[in-house]
């Protein structure tokens, strides 16, 4: 310690003065926010960035800057993970009549159970593949049904409209979306939909951006799951989804175009003010 001193040209008495100096208070501060950072970084799966720590940070009393928080985060080696731009997996090539696109990317609705969009995504797993389905309530981007199938057919989009079906009870009207595939156009997914007392709609051919909710749910999920290739059996990539799905995403997930709020937190708030 001493040499060291001689180089540095610093008295060994002052360098043991600065150790037993006290941290000041900023740094003390900074220090336990970066913990609390860290801690709703990785409850994230490293997707959240500073506007919804800035979020998690409020709901706890503390008022911190987005600038400090990146600071912290960048101190801290924190990164972010993207999602990627999505492709569409329609296979629309069949005969059943299709219905015309009402929706018309208007995305946005004035209450629960006005309308909802459905789609189909490929999980892989080290036994091959497993499919997705969902049933998503735009009014506050809430999974209200989904499904999941080692084959993709009929069976798998009809469980997950049930769901959705059997937790929210819809009144008549509701408006369903999706896009041309065989399996929403079959006359078995039509009759459910009758049933339901449902307006149907459909995307445009090739037109994958008229249902880009449920496209950017999928590149979320596969994102924060590590999903773009295959980690874990059939077994344990149902128990991860379900996991994500009924306890981060719906409960507790921040959406941007929610107001920072979850799903189910900007639904309890909407019923709170009614």
């Amino acid at each position: 310690m001493e040499l060291m001193c001689e180089v540095l040209e610093v008295s060994l008495s002052g360098y043991y003065a600065w150790r037993r100096r006290p941290e000041c208070n900023r740094v003390q501060k900074d220090r336990v926010l970066t913990a609390k950072i860290i801690t709703y970084h990785q409850r994230s799966r490293e997707t959240y960035g500073t506007p919804r720590i800035k979020e998690d940070l409020a709901e706890e009393g503390l008022m911190v800057s987005r600038q400090r928080i990146g600071r912290l985060m960048k101190a801290a080696k924190l990164q972010v993970r993207c999602k990627r731009k999505f492709r569409t997996t329609t296979k629309s090539k069949h005969t059943h009549p299709v219905a015309e696109n009402v929706l018309d990317r208007d995305f946005k609705a004035n209450g629960p159970n006005q309308k909802w969009v459905t789609d189909i995504t490929y999980l892989p797993t080290t036994e091959s593949w497993l499919y997705l389905a969902t049933v998503m309530d735009l009014y506050s981007r809430r999974i209200v049904g989904w499904s999941l199938n080692e084959r993709l057919h009929t069976p798998l989009v009809i469980d997950a409209l049930n769901m959705a079906r059997q937790r929210r009870n819809p009144g008549a009207g509701l408006l369903h979306h999706s896009d041309r595939g065989s399996q929403y156009a079959s006359d078995a997914y039509w009759q459910a939909l009758e049933r339901l007392a449902a307006v149907q709609s459909m995307s445009n051919k090739g037109e994958c951006w008229d249902n880009a909710v449920q496209e950017s749910f999928f590149a979320t999920l596969k994102t924060e799951l590590d999903l773009r290739q295959a980690r874990g059996t059939r077994a344990q990539t149902r128990s991860e989804v379900f996991e994500w799905i009924e306890v981060f995403y719906n409960r507790l997930r921040r959406h941007s175009s929610l107001g920072y709020r979850s799903p189910v937190a900007f639904e309890e708030q909407a019923l709170s003010m009614n």
